[in-house]
């Protein structure tokens, strides 16, 4: 108890005389009225508070960075020790980051996946449903349904479902009275009957209304109606197409309303801030003219002709905005503000009906503006008689001598001699225009000058115009031929040519320059051009082969059969060991039925290559083609013992064969191995052969012998695949197939054939397997696209062709598909283009023309049925599996391209 009574003894002691009550809570002193004798004064409050301890306050200086000389060594003088120092450190705090670097790059890569693999992406986690989405069919898609915010339409059902409403009394009472009828009159009906008589009112007469309606109308239809204004404008609209007008009227939509509102009052404060401002009327009045207010605009257009009385646009814009009559007025007054308009001129006169009103505009135009050269050939144009013509051309180059144009025209119209002598008086005032020299070239070529005179004049005006400075490009004066051979000069044409083809080339680009040049006059149908650009070459190059077969070329696709045998008489005279040039002349011969001519010249083709291999067999098939069996074989013979070369030892076995010996053919084939032991042909031959005896296994020994001694030859391999095939030997084929792909990889053949084994073996899995496979080792395949599209079902065939069309490009396989799946839909116009498209990728490949000729004979006309042969006949093809077996078969020997083209359009499938 006593410890207690010590415990609160501090209640009884007096406070000490600095203390504060709350003082340590935030309290302070303070003086009540009540207590002004014991209180405090305020000094000694503050004296208090300044007793207590203070807080350390922050120096924001303490943490100063010592390399901004402000710190604790800004006095201290920076050494090149201290320079070498701070090198060294970063040196080590450089191979420090660098060991850690890895460890470090680690780390955060290992966080980052497993913050990833914690925390996945929405765009990871729906990865694999997007990649499926290639695969969707376009039914598929169509079957989705919209996508569409339901929830407001679910909430609003359910509360209409649940609320109920009390139904008025007026409703049932009215519901219940709806059938009643009822049978007696009310007092008033049967005192005085109807209250109001009939007699007490007006008659309604609807032909006073309509009368009236037509008054009104007409009197609106005055008031619009009007005189023309001062501007030349007038409000006048046409009554009696009016109503017609108002049906045309385009109604807008509220979007365009308010775009024309507010265009209207953008343009409306343009021409109120700038009235001098042309462009802004004329806007002005085309914003009203789409909003269909046509008397507006006038209105708008005739202020801007008062306020822009120079502006000729604005005149113009007036008269089209008004009718015929009224937009006369118009050019008038327009006339007098700008006499020298040539716009307004020929506006005024395109507005006039009678041929004598507008030339009496165009002459008095010609009075204020005489150097317009178009006034000029306008006026020229409206006359009739030529000698008029004449006339108005020879005063307008006297007043204009430096107009080109109006030289030409009064040449054209002047008789030979005359026009001589107007051109020369041209070229002499105009000594720099090029388009005069080309006009006397081409006067002279209409006279019938030769075409040396022709040169000379042409190459005398080149020199001229450059000593006067006028200097074309070289590829100005072939755009310049071109433009003469449009308009049907050759002479000129090939003037032009000769006279500056050689113009800013190199030496040692000659060649090439010109050869690039040639082409591309063909592309563009400049035939002539491109034949002159080819003569000139070939007389600086005369013994260049490929230059003569190009010239050649041009000739059998746009010239004619006499001047293609001149060229190739010329090439095989100059280049005399080029084989295909003499044998080009000799098929040329022997397509125009002069066999005795293409004899001869192989003849002269013996004779300047005597050991030519090409020649002795075109000798060789001239012969046969012709039936002259006996002498192909005796050239046949006499090769072989001459140039004995692989193809003719080739030839002469399948010579053989095809005439019916087959016995003669094997002994040469085995005679011709023993001396081209690797030719593979040889083999095949020999394969084909017994295989046609019925020897299986000496047709297998060929092949086996043959795979070994040209193990990279793939119709061979796929031959001795065939034959394993075919005699039931399916592990065979496939191993045989298996060792041709090791040897040959990336072969999109072998692959096929592979493909092929498999499924004519029922194994339509397998062969889906190594259709995969395959796509995956020869991703650019057009073969093995095909086939893998015809194995998709018919939805998706659609999409793997897209995806075919990428990855092979124009690859004719490819595009004879995309044709036949278009085929197959019916879209006849799209198939005919794509069938068209692939037969132009590769001309050599006849599958594709004979898939377009059968496409025709379903879906085509006669007429286009026989234009395919035609370009089929014209390509020459000899490639394609189809087209190879069935131009080879000893059935089909001597047959032509269009009865072969029918062959393998029947055997398609």
């Amino acid at each position: 108890m006593a410890n207690r009574a010590d415990k609160f003894a501090f209640l009884s002691m007096q406070a000490p005389a600095s203390y504060v009550a709350g003082l340590g809570r935030g309290a302070s002193g303070f003086t009540t009225r009540s207590d002004i004798g014991p209180a405090r004064e305020s000094g000694k409050m503050v004296e208090a508070v300044s007793d207590l301890p203070k807080e350390e306050e922050y120096d924001p200086d303490q943490f100063q960075d010592p390399e901004n000389e402000t710190g604790l060594f800004a006095g201290m003088v920076y050494e090149q020790d201290d320079e070498e120092a701070d090198r060294i450190y970063d040196a080590v705090d450089r191979e420090m980051d660098e060991r850690r670097r890895a460890r470090r790059e680690a780390a955060e890569k290992a966080a980052h996946a497993a913050h990833l693999a914690a925390n996945p992406k929405i765009q990871t986690q729906f990865a694999d449903l997007k990649r499926q989405l290639s695969v969707v069919s376009d039914a598929e898609w169509q079957a989705l349904p919209e996508v569409g915010n339901l929830t407001g339409k679910r909430r609003k059902k359910n509360m209409q479902n649940d609320r109920s409403y009390a139904v008025p009394d007026s409703v049932l009472i009215g519901a219940r009275d709806k059938n009643q009828y009822e049978t007696s009159l009310d007092e008033g009906q049967m005192e005085g009957g109807i209250v109001t008589p009939a007699n007490s009112g007006t008659i309604t007469n609807l032909v006073e209304i309509g009368q009236a309606r037509d008054k009104v109308l007409s009197l609106k239809l005055d008031q619009l109606s009007g005189t023309v204004s001062a501007a030349g404008t007038s409000s006048t609209i046409d009554p009696k197409g009016y109503l017609t007008d108002l049906n045309s009227v385009v109604l807008k939509s509220d979007a365009e309303i308010g775009d024309i509102k507010k265009a209207r009052a953008l343009l409306d404060s343009v021409i109120r801030t700038n009235p001098k401002h042309a462009p802004g009327w004329i806007a002005a009045a085309r914003v009203e003219e789409v909003a269909g207010r046509m008397v507006a605009a006038r209105k708008i257009i005739a202020q801007g002709c008062d306020n822009c009385p120079r502006a000729e646009d604005v005149w113009l814009e007036a008269a089209r905005l008004n009718v015929n009559a009224d937009a006369k007025v118009i050019l008038a007054n327009a006339v007098q503000q700008l006499s020298t308009s040539v716009k307004i001129w020929l506006k005024a006169m395109e507005l006039e009906t009678v041929t004598k009103a507008k030339k009496r505009v165009l002459r008095k135009a010609i009075e204020y503006i005489p150097n317009s050269v178009k006034l000029w050939k306008e006026a020229v144009n409206l006359e009739d008689n030529p000698d008029d013509a004449r006339i108005l051309l020879a005063r307008a180059v006297e007043v204009i001598p430096s107009s080109v144009e109006l030289w030409l025209a009064l040449a054209r119209l002047e008789t030979p001699e005359n026009a001589k002598k107007v051109i020369n008086k041209a070229r002499k005032t105009i000594p720099t225009s090029h388009e005069i020299w080309i006009a006397a070239g081409r006067l002279q070529e209409q006279q019938g000058t030769p075409a040396a005179d022709v040169d000379k004049l042409i190459a005398k005006g080149v020199h001229d115009l450059r000593a006067a400075g006028a200097i074309l490009s070289r590829e100005q004066w072939l755009k310049e031929a071109e433009r003469v051979e449009a308009e049907g000069s050759p002479l000129t044409t090939g003037a032009i040519v000769k006279a500056t083809v050689h113009q800013d080339v190199e030496e040692e680009d000659r060649f090439a320059v010109w050869t690039e040049d040639a082409d591309a006059c063909v592309e563009r149908g400049s035939i002539e051009t491109a034949r002159a650009i080819l003569a000139y070459a070939l007389k600086v190059f005369p013994d260049r082969p490929r230059l003569w077969r190009k010239a050649a070329d041009l000739e059998k696709s746009h010239g004619t059969a006499d001047a293609l045998q001149a060229i190739l008489a010329t090439a095989v005279r100059y280049c005399k060991r080029a084989e295909v040039l003499w044998l080009m002349s000799a098929k040329e011969y022997w397509r125009a039925g002069d066999v005795a001519s293409a004899r001869r010249v192989l003849g002269d083709a013996f004779a300047a290559n005597p050991d030519s291999e090409m020649v002795w067999l075109a000798a060789v098939k001239l012969e046969a083609e012709n039936g002259q069996i006996e002498n192909a074989r005796k050239l046949l013979n006499r090769a072989r013992e001459q140039a004995s070369t692989e193809g003719i030892w080739m030839k002469s076995a399948v010579f053989e064969r095809q005439h019916g010996d087959p016995a003669e053919a094997l002994e040469t084939v085995t005679e011709a191995l023993a001396k081209f032991p690797s030719f593979d042909k040889l083999h095949m031959i020999k394969g084909q052969i017994l295989h046609a005896r019925g020897d299986i296994p000496g047709a297998r020994e060929a092949y086996a012998k043959g795979v070994k001694a040209a193990p990279h030859s793939v119709p061979l391999w796929i031959l001795a695949s065939r034959l394993e095939e075919e005699a039931k030997v399916t592990i065979k084929a496939r191993a045989l197939l298996e060792k041709a792909r090791q040897l040959n990889p990336k072969n999109s053949e072998l692959w096929a054939e592979t493909v092929k084994v498999e499924e004519r073996a029922g194994s339509q899995t397998q062969a889906k397997t190594m259709l995969a496979r395959a796509l995956q080792e020869c991703p650019t395949s057009g073969l093995l696209w095909s086939m893998s599209i015809w194995m998709e079902p018919r939805p998706s065939r659609k999409t793997r062709s897209v995806d075919a069309l990428k990855k092979s490009g124009d690859d004719p396989v490819i595009i004879v598909t995309v044709a036949r799946l278009f085929w197959g839909e019916r879209k006849l116009d799209k198939a005919r283009q794509w069938f068209h498209r692939a037969a132009h990728a590769n001309k050599d490949l006849g599958d594709s023309w004979a898939w377009w000729y059968k496409f025709e004979c379903e879906a085509g006309t006669k007429e286009q049925q026989e234009a395919v042969v035609e370009q089929c006949v014209a390509a020459e093809p000899h490639h394609s599996p189809t087209w190879q077996a069935v131009s080879k078969d000893l059935k089909n020997q001597g047959k032509k391209i269009p009865e072969i083209l029918k062959l393998v359009a029947l055997e398609l499938r």
